[in-house]
């Protein structure tokens, strides 16, 4: 059978991750490969309530962490791990580096704490962690990506954090891929749309090739 795909997009908001996701899944397609399109936190129901809990509620950093671990157990019990199981591609818009990223690097919350989480939540039973098999970091400056979402919505507690805060968040992207270079692929998201989406078709396809030969 054919093996399960995992691959994350990852990056602060207004970076413009989202917008290659479908991209990414055609190109999957197009190879005759079922695709799950997912996000964190949420892709379940109850993750997805989670999910409004910790954009728009105050809370404790800790309690914070929890409860996107909770929304990340949901979220692989009930939908990454079964797809990978089926054989399909899986395609999440961030995934445990965010919360590195955010938790770890915005809060500053303990970085063994959460990877004593990360333990916890993702560990397989044959031993191994889940981790995604590529991760696509979309790295931007803070303050280009706060241009960018000036008008583009109502910002949660996230967005509306000042650009120390997301320098921060960046600072622990930097981090979380020195830790794990094997699966991180950085790309400039301060260049084009054009060039940006060049540069993830490029990435996959590489990666694919590699991947099943």
């Amino acid at each position: 059978m054919t093996r399960g795909l995992f691959i994350s997009f990852e990056g602060i908001d207004g970076a413009g991750k989202s917008t290659h996701i479908a991209s990414v899944a055609d190109l999957f397609r197009q190879a005759g490969r079922e695709v799950v399109v997912t996000r964190e936190p949420g892709g379940t129901a109850l993750s997805e309530k989670l999910r409004e809990l910790v954009l728009h509620e105050p809370m404790d950093p800790l309690t914070e962490a929890l409860l996107m671990f909770a929304a990340r157990r949901e979220h692989l019990v009930q939908v990454i791990e079964p797809a990978l199981s089926r054989g399909d591609v899986v395609l999440c818009d961030r995934f445990t580096d965010a919360t590195f990223a955010y938790q770890g690097g915005g809060r500053g919350f303990d970085w063994q704490m959460l990877n004593l989480l990360e333990r916890m939540v993702q560990t397989r039973r044959d031993g191994a962690l889940r981790q995604p098999d590529l991760t696509i970091w979309f790295d931007l400056d803070p303050q280009i990506a706060a241009e960018r979402l000036a008008s583009a919505r109502v910002p949660d507690k996230f967005e509306s954090q000042p650009a120390d805060f997301f320098s921060a968040v960046r600072a622990g992207y930097a981090r979380r891929q020195a830790e794990m270079p094997g699966r991180f692929a950085r790309i400039d998201a301060a260049q084009s749309i054009q060039v940006v989406s060049a540069a993830v078709s490029s990435i996959v396809n590489d990666w694919h090739q590699r991947s099943v030969s």
